[in-house]
């Protein structure tokens, strides 16, 4: 996602629609995050807006299914550090009390939709039909239910999203973007360069001997905080989960045998499959003839082709029993034999002939395969049980001062030590410290802790804790020149190397300006002159990083300029040849594609500013404390 807004970022348009996105979100906030926080509601009131109040089951269930997608999203676990990172708390609670202000006002104008408009809103939503263009009902149970939703709450949802939607065409159904805006935009996006270059290399700044000491150190001293050291902390760690207390040797064949039975056809059988086709009739009758003739010897593909259906177009797909939409046709489908040919079916979608072309039979994975798998699964959940028995004589232990390295003997479980390593997760080698469990919250907790500190176990995702002490601080110290002498000389090369090159850049770029040509500069220094055309800006191309193309659109036509590349030890210097912009033609796809984007641009700005001015007059409240509650978090938002 934070990916996602960066190449965002990278085109004009995106800037100017993340600069807007960005600027409501700090407006929105400016309006809840500093308002009254206030005490006297029920502990299951999180806030009110108006008369609408947003309760701590509705702000967790929001929050849980916001987390969820942005778990898939990133494709892995996001914790709930990270989600706070991101902003996920207050933009839901910004957003609950943005739709909680819009509903109110609908409410008070008496804008309402009935269930049976938002029904047919659901079954128009190309969100869920299929490749047919028909409403799919498998994919909106599919969808819904990753959501957590009913289909109830679904539609009363939507009810609620059309009545926002009424209100907020009212305000902004008829924007259009001012013609000077659109060709300014336009003019920016699409003007294109051209330039004549050459690229210094390093070895242009001729030979950098090493400095001397009295340099050296001097250099040193002026930058003494790059190279100092930062803290370093050592920490104990051990961890107590279920599969460290499970027992699997211990489950009896008996137990195992009885779970395998309750999860076989859930876990461990694949469900017969078929590769279907079908072709459509208009009437029971020419459907019974079509069949006749299939008995008679005809092909299924006969009739397809005598019909004038091309072969690709019977082939409906590789289903299940339960994958099947229409339940007539399913039934018929999985009654056939392989390769036989149904009787005219009645389904939902007409009259049909469906065939069986392959069929692949269910399959069940045996006991013996699956023993091991099924006990150890069983040994787990049992364990769970000991859990907290076996956290508290691991903390009657630690209260009566053991270290987590003789408790780990005791209990028969793994303590290890991890670092010296930063607040990064960082080894003094500079590397990532490689396998620290919950890294985010233990490297934030055991550098908020001192040696000796009786420290609360971290809970892990699976019930089990995870126990930590600090065994030792290097605190932060700035480096002396003998300890870092050689990075430091490194970078004193890396500098000396763009200093001079910016120096014999700038003297090109003067050449330049004064008349002299790329080729003559390039053949003095025996350089390749090269050219680029067509830049556009912002964006790498032909070999040009995006900082040289993006100098190269700031200076006029015809004057020169150079810009770094790599670490310093290239320069590229470039002479703008060509500076050129289409015109704005109204009526290209292009151009009603801007209007479209800056219309929803403005359209955000203006709903904005319309939401922010009545959460003030509805006088929203936060009860911060129903608030902690519901997100499972200290602290004020």
């Amino acid at each position: 996602m934070l990916q996602g807004f960066r190449n965002l970022g990278k085109s004009w348009l995106g800037k100017l629609v993340v600069g807007i996105l960005f600027g409501l979100l700090i407006l929105s906030f400016a309006i809840w995050g500093i308002g009254d926080v206030f005490r006297g509601y029920g502990v299951n009131t999180v806030a009110t807006v108006g008369n609408r109040e947003i309760g701590v089951e509705q702000v967790r269930t929001a929050y849980q299914n916001e987390l969820q997608q942005l778990s898939r999203r990133f494709g892995r676990s996001i914790t709930a550090d990270q989600a706070r990172a991101l902003g996920l708390e207050q933009q839901l609670l910004g957003r609950l009390i943005a739709e909680a202000a819009l509903d109110e006002r609908a409410s008070e104008l008496g804008l309402a939709v009935s269930r049976d408009t938002a029904g047919e809103a659901i079954v128009k939503d190309p969100a869920f039909r299929n490749a047919s263009g028909q409403f799919d009902r498998l994919a909106f149970d599919s969808i819904l239910r990753a959501n957590g939703l009913t289909e109830q709450a679904f539609i009363t949802e939507q009810q609620a999203v059309l009545a926002r939607r009424q209100l907020a065409d009212a305000l902004t159904g008829a924007i259009v973007p001012p013609l000077a805006m659109r060709e300014a935009i336009h003019r920016y996006g699409a003007e294109r360069r051209s330039i004549a270059y050459v690229e210094l290399p390093a070895s242009l700044a001729g030979n950098v001997d090493a400095p001397e000491e009295a340099a050296l150190q001097s250099f040193f001293d002026e930058r003494k905080a790059a190279f100092r050291a930062p803290e370093y902390r050592t920490v104990s760690i051990l961890s107590l989960g279920p599969e460290d207390l499970a027992k699997p040797g211990e489950v009896s064949d008996a137990d195992a045998t009885a779970r395998y039975e309750e999860v076989k056809a859930r876990r461990f059988t694949t469900p017969e499959t078929r590769k279907l086709q079908q072709l459509s009739f208009p009437s029971q009758e020419e459907a019974k003839a079509a069949h006749e003739k299939i008995l008679a010897g005809a092909s299924f593909a006969d009739i397809a082709a005598e019909r004038g259906v091309r072969p690709e177009d019977i082939e409906i797909g590789t289903f299940t029993r339960e994958q099947m939409i229409d339940p007539a046709v399913a039934e018929a489908a999985f009654a056939l034999a392989p390769g036989g040919v149904s009787t005219p079916v009645s389904g939902r979608f007409g009259v049909v002939l469906v065939r069986a072309a392959e069929v692949t039979p269910a399959a069940v994975r045996p006991f013996a395969e699956v023993a091991d798998e099924i006990k150890r699964e069983i040994a787990i959940e049992r364990a769970r049980s000991l859990l907290d028995e076996t956290h508290d004589r691991i903390e009657d232990q630690r209260i009566a001062g053991k270290p987590l390295t003789e408790i780990a003997r005791e209990f028969s479980l793994n303590a290890r030590t991890i670092g010296p390593l930063d607040r990064g997760g960082n080894g003094k080698d500079g590397q990532p410290v490689a396998d620290i469990p919950e890294r985010e919250a233990l490297l934030r907790l055991a550098f908020e802790t001192d040696i000796g500190a009786d420290n609360e176990a971290l809970r892990l995702a699976d019930g089990g804790y995870l126990w930590y002490d600090v065994t030792n601080v290097e605190g932060a110290r700035d480096r002396t020149l003998d300890e870092v002498r050689a990075d430091v000389a490194a970078q004193w090369r890396v500098d000396e190397i763009a200093r001079r090159l910016s120096d014999k850049a700038q003297e090109i770029v003067t050449r330049l300006d004064q008349g002299e040509t790329i080729e003559a500069v390039a053949a003095e220094f025996s350089l390749e002159a090269r050219t680029a055309e067509g830049l556009a800006r912002g964006q790498a191309q032909d070999g040009l990083p995006a900082n040289v193309v993006t100098q190269a659109f700031s200076v006029h036509a015809g004057k020169a300029a150079s810009a770094g590349i790599g670490d310093g030890d290239r320069r590229v210097v470039f002479k703008v040849t060509a500076a050129t912009v289409p015109a704005f033609v109204t009526s290209t796809q292009e151009a009603e594609r801007l209007q479209g984007q800056l219309a929803t641009a403005i359209t955000d700005d203006i709903l904005g500013e319309y939401v922010a001015s009545l959460q003030s007059e509805l006088d929203v409240r936060i009860n911060q404390q129903a608030l902690r509650t519901a997100l499972g978090t200290s602290g004020e938002f």
